[in-house]
């Protein structure tokens, strides 16, 4: 396994959930990290819970769907620390009225733009960076809606999904020879604030049995820590119990 100390790792969606997490688990592991979000208090928070335990973190706040201010915030981690050694790209959402009955067009765009559009800005922004490196990994954290289709998901988020593993293979099949790995993650139902807006409410009870953000966390870890001539190139990750599942 690789050690990661002192590599540069860059999380968006860091404020909460799988990116609070991954970004927990990075830093323990000898990273420095930046942490975006579109919010700064949940950066903050995170960061002095990192300080806490005897890390630093830097916070540079983000909205992924800004392709200049992406473009704006990797030049000044470059600036500051001289490359970009990890790309955690977390920043997702969803809509309550997600189906075709009642999903409206803004809604449409407001999904792709975060989590499609605004993965792509943050490759395409750390790609050159890599690629002068000859070294560098990008982890795009999916979902299981990128594995079939679901009323549960909805077609914004479903098609978004779908359209980052699609990119990520598109990415390392071009950029590999040039060191730089790329892996899509997906996840079933996590515990994770985009829940809250689950048109199905999610009961405690179910809360407690679905995977937690530090599941994912410790697998992002986990591609992390492995050599730069191995790449797990997509990864499911579900919790065994399936709330949907016939009883």
């Amino acid at each position: 396994m690789q050690d990661l100390t002192g590599k540069v790792a860059w999380i968006t969606g860091a404020g909460t959930g799988i990116g609070e997490s991954s970004a927990k688990k990075l830093v323990a592991a000898g990273c420095r990290v930046v942490l975006s979000g579109r919010r700064r208090e949940p950066l903050e928070a995170v960061a002095k819970a990192i300080a806490k335990a005897g890390h630093e973190a830097v916070v540079e706040p983000l909205d992924v769907a800004d392709r200049a201010a992406v473009t704006a915030c990797v030049d000044r981690i470059v600036e500051r620390f001289g490359r970009v050694d990890i790309g955690v790209f977390s920043a997702g959402v969803n809509v309550q009225e997600r189906n075709w009955s009642n999903v409206s067009m803004e809604a449409w765009d407001q999904v792709i733009a975060i989590d499609l559009n605004g993965a792509f800005y943050c490759c395409h922004a750390v790609v050159p960076v890599m690629r002068k490196q000859g070294d560098g990994l990008i982890i795009n954290i999916s979902s299981m809606a990128a594995k079939g289709v679901s009323p549960l998901t909805g077609p914004a988020y479903t098609s978004a999904k779908h359209a980052m593993n699609a990119m990520t293979a598109s990415l390392l099949v071009e950029e590999r020879n040039h060191g730089i790995r790329a892996t899509a993650i997906c996840p079933g139902e996590v515990d994770t604030p985009i829940l809250d807006h689950d048109p199905v409410p999610v009961s405690a009870e179910d809360r407690a049995r679905i995977l937690k953000s530090d599941d994912v966390g410790e697998l992002v870890l986990f591609v992390a820590c492995q050599p730069p001539h191995v790449t797990l190139n997509e990864v499911l990750i579900t919790p065994t119990y399936n709330r949907f599942a016939a009883r």
